[in-house]
């Protein structure tokens, strides 16, 4: 890692100073980088400008900003500090600050940051409501409860602030006001899944489950990918008695998430209930795996074992089990039935006395006096739990918090910690705003040539296009190229690779100027480092080189739409002479005039692109769907649908074609028809469709 690191930024430097690169322009680019999410190359951008010029506050802020996004908190709070120094008026460094040492758990330090932030911008949302929560994360609710009335009277209309304080109510266990705040909440926004997943909450533990399903079917309609609604979901169905239903959340959270702990030990559960043993045995191997020290998921694979008969296995989770709990009377008293049916009777007396023993001593002090036998009756009475804790069963319910170790709950459901999810929930909350988009409802993306992706989600589409696949098969570039509306952030190890390819295809146009192919390579390369204007230098000179070259006026487009995106986003802010990055509502703010006009011509550019993509291969559907993105961004929504239903009569199972189309139709009022292009896009596997439909179903 070290040397790969060090190749790094000798690539960086060495290119920097071979193109004679300004500390604005590396700057500019670093921004776009985090932008689009790819943290580490911003972090190298920004390295660039430190080095060259360390008395500038703005890189040691961004900087910090893509540290919080990879969860390094230590350096996000270095960073600031070092550019409150440089400049101690960026209210925003204030804000990251403060997130950096809440999420750390300095609370007193975190809070100091957002009262000077406010002293700058005393109504800003964000840091009042970090401010309550940080408060409420130190215990102190009597300065929490003042902190939320003032963001509340600050911002009536936000869901956020009841919301939390409804958290911090049921925290202190007054579940009336919490359930009010909720209900305020979901009367503000009703379509924020956390208001459903939180109340469901609330009705679960006041025993109100038809309620509390109610909610958490709600909430997973809005939000289908949050795995917490499915496991309390399936603890609720559990209570009901549907077990098929508890099943089906287990089944869905573990196809999203393999390796999640609670639902494989509950979905072990449910199959050991109702005889699936052997599936059952497979689920608790799982969390075994996961977790070498959970001796409840040893213990139920024993049980499980003996049931079909492999007694050799139940005897070693047994022995695991009684190493840690020597005192543990069934796990004698079934280790004993496991060494008999191996033919060891003294194994299996020495289990069974050894039982009796402890029993007798747990029950009068005393050493018991040793009986020649004893009853299969008393032994099976003897293997189930304790009095005291079939007393606390019934007590608490037939569920445990994941860090509850007696082993004596071997056979509750498991659910998340309460601190445990008030830390998760409060994290998401104070987490990401400092470069967040508006909260809207946003456009499947465009399309790009890459050669990275996301992974696919489920339902996720696998792309295909003949053009690419011939263009792949003459292998003009050095990695095979994938067409995508998912980008993914680049690795170290990319990174270097591309700068390193950057400096080939430079040797091999010195040496071959007019090969077309090595400048559309190295405009590649130039766009996944985020080097746009780079890109767009290298993917001109391929157009001048060959003006057939289809691929490249596809990718200049993108390229130049990325630029129009980077820039909006940034133009209110930067015109109060402010850093920002994808800042709340003043994105929607577009600038000057003379910006505007600017980027109508732009706009234009990119259409001609398209169009020229379209002339040269008609049956290439990304152009038309990228084209109505461009469309509707102009809010030209006829026009925009008119491109879209050119992409589906080629390609009738484009999934985010019906649902773009689906948008902008609602968005001319033709409501019928758009909700019935988002419910085709969600029969193809666009989630996100079926929430708005219900949406404007409520409307």
């Amino acid at each position: 890692m070290q040397k790969t690191l060090f190749f790094l930024l000798f690539q960086l430097c060495a290119w920097t100073l071979a193109a004679q690169v300004n500390t604005d322009r590396v700057l500019a680019v670093g921004r776009n980088a985090l932008y689009f999410e790819d943290y580490v190359l911003s972090i190298q951008y920004f390295n660039q400008v430190i080095r060259a010029k360390p008395w500038l506050a703005e890189p040691y802020f961004y900087r910090a900003v893509a540290k919080l996004n990879l969860d390094d908190f230590q350096g996000a709070e270095d960073d600031c500090s070092l550019c409150l120094e440089r400049n101690p008026f960026l209210s925003q460094a204030y804000y990251a600050r403060g997130i950096a040492r809440q999420s750390m758990e300095k609370y007193d330090e975190a809070i100091k940051d957002y009262q000077r932030g406010l002293e700058l911008r005393p109504d800003d949302r964000s840091m009042l409501a970090n401010r309550a929560i940080a408060y409420l994360q130190k215990k102190d609710y009597t300065d929490a409860e003042k902190a939320f009335e003032e963001l509340i009277t600050a911002h009536p209309k936000l869901s956020l602030g009841y919301l939390t304080r409804g958290a911090m109510y049921l925290e202190r266990g007054d579940t009336t006001l919490a359930l009010n705040d909720y209900n305020k909440a979901i009367e503000l926004d009703p379509y924020y899944a956390p208001c459903y997943g939180n109340r469901a909450i609330i009705l679960y533990q006041t025993n109100r489950l038809e309620e509390a399903l109610a909610d958490l079917n709600e909430a997973i309609r809005l939000n289908t990918r949050e795995s917490g609604y499915y496991i309390n979901r399936g603890l609720v169905r559990y209570q009901l008695n549907d077990l098929r239903g508890a099943m089906a959340d287990y089944d869905q959270v573990i196809a999203m998430d393999s390796r999640n702990l609670i639902a494989r030990f509950n979905r072990g559960l449910l199959r050991f209930q109702v005889g699936d043993n052997n599936r059952a045995i497979e689920d608790f191997s799982v969390v075994i795996e996961m977790e070498p020290d959970n001796y409840m998921a040893y213990y139920n694979r024993a049980l499980l074992n003996f049931e079909v008969g492999d007694y050799h296995s139940t005897v070693a989770d047994l022995d695991v089990v009684l190493n840690r709990y020597p005192e543990f009377l069934p796990g004698y008293y079934n280790r004993s039935e496991a060494k008999r049916k191996l033919n060891d009777p003294a194994g299996a007396d020495r289990d069974y006395w050894t039982a009796f023993e402890l029993e007798e001593k747990k029950r009068t002090g005393q050493p018991p006096a040793v009986s020649s036998g004893r009853s299969q009756a008393a032994a099976a009475a003897a293997s189930q739990p304790s009095p005291d804790a079939q007393a606390e069963e019934a007590e608490e319910g037939k569920t445990r918090e994941r860090s509850d170790r007696n082993i004596d709950k071997f056979n509750r459901l498991v659910v998340y910690d309460r601190e445990e999810e008030q830390k998760q929930q409060y994290q998401s909350e104070i987490r990401g705003r400092v470069q967040d988009r508006n909260v809207r409802i946003d456009l499947e993306p465009s399309f790009v040539l890459s050669y990275y992706e996301k992974g696919l989600s489920l339902g996720g589409s696998v792309h295909y296009d003949k053009m690419i696949e011939a263009f792949n098969s003459r292998q003009a570039v050095s990695w095979k190229i994938l067409i995508i509306n998912q980008e993914a952030a680049l690795t170290e190890e990319q990174i270097a690779a591309h700068f390193e390819s950057i400096n080939e295809y430079s040797a091999k146009i010195e040496l071959e100027p007019g090969n077309a192919d090595y400048y559309f390579g190295r405009g590649m390369d130039f766009m996944l480092v985020q080097d746009f204007a780079e890109a767009l230098h290298n993917f001109d000179k391929v157009i001048e080189l060959d003006p057939s070259y289809t691929l490249a006026y596809f990718n200049r487009a993108v390229v130049r739409y990325k630029q129009i995106d980077y820039e909006r986003s940034h133009s209110a802010y930067d015109e109060r002479n402010a850093v920002n990055i994808r800042f709340g509502e003043g994105n929607k703010s577009f600038g000057s005039p003379a910006r505007e006009e600017r980027k109508l011509d732009e706009n234009e550019f990119i259409i001609r692109d398209y169009d020229k993509v379209i002339q040269q291969n008609p049956g290439f559907v990304y152009s038309y769907y990228n084209r109505g993105n461009i469309r509707c961004a102009q809010r030209d929504y006829r026009a925009a649908i008119l491109d879209y239903n050119e992409a589906i009569l080629r390609n009738p199972e484009f999934a985010e074609a019906y649902f773009n189309r689906g948008l902008a139709r609602l968005s001319t009022g033709d409501t019928h028809r758009g909700i019935a292009d988002l419910s085709k896009a969600g029969e193809l596997g666009i989630m996100n469709a079926y929430s708005i439909i219900k949406r404007m179903m409520a409307n």
